[in-house]
């Protein structure tokens, strides 16, 4: 299909990139029909939302619970987020800052809106998740990304922030655990940018959407430093309802009222089926579905990276949480989207590569996810080592 150039096309959209692990996705779907594939560059769990939390909210629409909501949500959803914080971390935190949004990218998009001017930076840690910098420039301000590696598991340090920080930072986003590396920032680091950000009158961010997804250790939410932290989180990874675009965001008090008159407007209000499934999701009864799942995911990461490192694919940093690996290509390849593409059409197995997540080392890199199930995993890896033999 040919399609006519578009007469006037804005800045921002010439220059948010495309987004490589959809574009990997595609093609392989369409390889899928030819025969079989095996998605490891997937951002989402292969488990399905439970039956209890799907039981939720179709009683919920035949209730008629079918309507707007309040643009900050259904007040049993943000109580229970409340509860969750109490619970789970020892945290209280205000109902009042507790805003329901479209997705995680919904409350980055608002987040983002009621801090950033056009022209400012947030710094970031380079690699990081793509739609990060994608919402930071729809808001006309930009990513101040920072080379980050294995030293200190490719996470920002105090020392870095203070190194990097310039006229035009308006704040520092944390994304713990990190898209695409698995790993999480030590608590007292992240204890220590805070205050850096809080000296120089800037703003810290926390990108939390992977927190229930821990191995080994459960962190501290950043709810615990202060209550001029923003926290993001989302249903969509730990809770396994990517589709139901659900997520929800904790806001200092002084931006919360900018931020309703915002999510009115641009989103009018998350789906109302989909907020009282959210109900369901925190339940306990829930909760006990999601932790059989979260040890199926650590068995998974225990097998996959010990086999890759065995075949000279490297895993720098052991993720520590999330569902991914980020691979050190080198010993194979300095072309990592030459290196997915050639694996995906000889293989059928998906990879996403480094580009996606920023500039630094993108060409030595590529994602994996281990969000199939063992045997696909076990599958794909011998695929991945035949494929390298013949290379």
């Amino acid at each position: 299909m040919t399609t006519t150039p578009a007469p006037f096309l804005s800045t921002r959209a010439r220059e948010i990139q495309p987004f490589y692990a959809v574009d990997i996705y595609r093609q392989a779907l369409a390889l899928s029909e030819k025969g079989r594939t095996i998605l490891m560059c997937v951002g989402e769990p292969d488990f399905t939302t439970p039956e209890r939390v799907i039981r939720a909210a179709m009683e919920a629409a035949l209730r008629g619970e079918t309507h707007y909501t309040m643009p900050m949500g259904i007040p049993p959803l943000r109580r229970a987020l409340v509860q969750h914080y109490r619970e789970r971390y020892g945290v209280e935190v205000d109902q009042s800052r507790v805003l329901v949004t479209a997705g995680a990218s919904g409350a980055l998009t608002l987040a983002f809106s009621a801090i950033a001017e056009p022209g400012d930076e947030i710094m970031m840690a380079d690699p990081a998740y793509p739609s990060n910098r994608a919402c930071l420039l729809a808001c006309g301000a930009s990513a101040g990304l920072v080379p980050v590696g294995a030293d200190t598991r490719f996470q920002l340090t105090a020392e870095l922030v203070a190194a990097n920080w310039n006229p035009r930072t308006r704040g520092v986003m944390i994304a713990s655990p990190s898209n695409p590396t698995g790993t999480t920032i030590p608590h007292e680091e992240l204890a220590a940018i805070h205050q850096v950000v809080r000296d120089r009158g800037g703003v810290l961010l926390v990108d939390e959407i992977y927190h229930g997804l821990t191995y080994g250790h459960r962190p501290p939410s950043a709810l615990s430093l202060g209550d001029d932290v923003f926290v993001v989180n989302s249903f969509s990874k730990y809770y396994c309802m990517t589709g139901w675009r659900l997520g929800w965001l904790v806001a200092p008090a002084a931006y919360v009222p900018a931020i309703e008159r915002m999510q009115a407007h641009f989103f009018i209000c998350p789906a109302a089926p989909s907020q009282w499934a959210g109900v369901a999701a925190l339940e306990p009864e829930s909760t006990a579905i999601f932790e059989q799942q979260r040890a199926e995911l650590q068995a998974r990461r225990d097998f996959l990276v010990p086999t890759l490192n065995a075949m000279g694919l490297r895993v720098a940093c052991e993720p520590d949480g999330a569902f991914y690996v980020y691979v050190d290509i080198t010993a194979h390849s300095h072309d990592s989207w030459a290196f997915a593409t050639e694996l995906l059409q000889a293989t059928g197995v998906a990879v996403t590569p480094g580009r996606d997540f920023g500039v630094h080392r993108a060409t030595e890199h590529i994602r994996m996810s281990y969000t199939s199930s063992m045997a696909q995993l076990r599958e794909g890896t011998e695929a991945i080592g035949a494929f390298l033999q013949r290379r």
